[in-house]
């Protein structure tokens, strides 16, 4: 599998690959963040998905994969550092603001910096036209979350630092895009990477949030358990996906696709939980599906 995947590297047919992966993952990300809400605090669903995540890829890790090489253990470390950063200041966003308000912006200021260290670590660079696809991409993402500001009346006193701790999130964001695409390029089996990067990202949220996990009723264990596999095999397709499509392909049009997820994110709430959209949030979603397709056609 890993000598037929690493055959399309620097290949067109390598290119059309990564950006079939990078939507697939929009696609699994959108339905990852809607796994996270319902009846528990979404940590203790994350910390679910963790565990399921580090359970079923550890012995794939030691067992299955190549061992990773020396130089590999730096950037997992690495790896880890980064990645829990993120989940922490992720948490000090959801916890102040609105997700509707805040989780646009995050997603909004990742690829603009994704793209930039892409051109700073791998020399990639943008045309003229591509980079108006991503202004337009960024003016429907936080368009979209300026319409879900003039509507929200909850926790408007806390806005402000939230949309702060937004941006750093979504520099995070773009910060371990970037990172994991140099691990996975830097190792000679791609799915090494992949096996110990489950492995070693599932920590972090388990031991922060142990304390929670233990008030979870006995009752509900079970569902809680279910739950938490189900994230787990998405999350191997849309965290797995995205950093195959950064080997594969343009580690910025990686990342401007993947924002897409907002789309499908507001498509889902919609069809299948009765959100209610509206002809402004319908434009905002074209602007943000037109950038992506602009950054692509243009490339």
């Amino acid at each position: 599998m890993s000598a037929w995947l690493t055959g399309f590297e620097g290949t067109e047919a390598g290119q059309s690959l990564a950006l079939m992966l990078a939507l697939l993952a929009a696609v699994l990300h959108a339905v990852f963040g809607a796994l996270q809400k319902g009846r528990f605090d979404p940590w203790v669903s994350r910390a679910a998905i963790d565990l399921w995540a580090f359970s079923l890829m550890l012995p794939v890790a030691l067992f299955v994969v190549p061992w990773p090489e020396p130089h590999m253990w730096p950037i997992f470390a690495g790896v880890f550092v980064i990645h829990a950063l993120y989940k922490v200041l992720q948490a000090m966003t959801y916890s102040r603001g609105a997700y509707t308000v805040v989780y646009p912006v995050v997603r909004g200021t990742a690829p603009l910096f994704a793209v930039i260290g892409a051109g700073v670590l791998f020399g990639e660079s943008f045309n003229a036209v591509q980079w108006l696809g991503v202004g337009v991409l960024l003016s429907g993402i936080y368009g979209l979350a300026l319409y879900n500001l003039r509507h929200i009346t909850v926790d408007r006193d806390t806005l402000v630092p939230a949309l702060g701790f937004a941006v750093l999130t979504g520099a995070c964001v773009a910060l371990y895009t970037t990172f994991d695409a140099y691990g996975i390029r830097a190792t000679a089996d791609p799915f090494t990477f992949l096996a110990w990067f489950f492995v070693i990202d599932g920590l972090f949220i388990p031991l922060m949030v142990r304390n929670r996990l233990r008030a979870v009723p006995r009752a509900d264990w079970i569902w809680l358990a279910r739950r938490g596999l189900l994230g787990a095999v998405i999350a191997f397709g849309s965290f797995g996906g995205i950093m195959l499509a950064t080997r594969l392909g343009q580690v910025g049009q990686a990342a401007v696709l993947r924002e897409t997820s907002t789309v499908f994110a507001a498509l889902f709430g919609w069809l299948m939980l009765g959100e209610q959209t509206g002809p402004r949030r319908v434009f905002l979603m074209g602007l943000i599906a037109a950038g992506a397709v602009v950054v692509q056609l243009a490339a």
